[in-house]
């Protein structure tokens, strides 16, 4: 990795990278323990992909339409290891990763997700939360595994349902949240 003890992490996103900004500052602090190397998306028109770019981040896009999920997964597959990846971070990555891929990179592909797992596994997480009553919502950075969101929790914020919340403006809030833990878990992993 060219001299450095950093660890070589790539950031997947699908949209306007909102929490790959935030890993991105983050890593830019000197004692930050990993290095973005690149920002990967699925959709080449991705706003976080020119966010990337206009800082000097390298950056890989690649649709599976037409090519489908096995080549696509083949093509990222090859990016990463060419790149000497050791951590996979996703940032609003909208696809699902199979199996195969998941095996391949066991152990080194985090996910930040807007729920405090083990509740509300995959989407419209803050509207449930609302409707169950829930008192608190937060996000989760867990371990990627075969099955969604299921992977050990590394780390949560917690955030109130305030009376009158929406899932917009309980979303807004969590977001805040996971600008500031997805860094802090990323470095902690890092260090492992």
């Amino acid at each position: 990795m060219s001299g450095t003890s950093k660890v070589a992490t790539v950031i997947l996103v699908s949209g306007r990278g909102s929490n790959m900004a935030a890993l991105i500052m983050a890593a830019a602090e000197a004692d930050f323990p990993a290095a973005i190397v690149g920002v990967i998306s699925d959709r080449p028109d991705a706003p976080g992909l020119a966010w990337a770019r206009q800082r000097g981040i390298a950056t890989f896009a690649l649709s599976p339409k037409g090519i489908g999920k096995p080549a696509y997964e083949a093509a990222l597959t090859g990016a990463l290891r060419e790149a000497g990846i050791e951590i996979i971070a996703l940032a609003g990555y909208m696809r699902l990763l199979s199996p195969e891929f998941v095996d391949a990179w066991r152990g080194s592909i985090l996910n930040i997700h807007p729920s405090l797992l083990p509740k509300y596994r995959g989407l419209d997480t803050h509207a449930r939360a609302i409707a169950a009553g829930d008192a608190e919502a937060g996000c989760s950075v867990h371990l990627v595994t075969e099955e969604l969101d299921a992977g050990e929790v590394l780390g949560q914020a917690r955030v109130p349902i305030l009376p009158g919340d929406t899932p917009e403006t309980l979303a807004a809030r969590v977001l805040a949240e996971e600008h500031r833990l997805y860094p802090q878990v990323l470095a902690e992993f890092a260090m492992r």
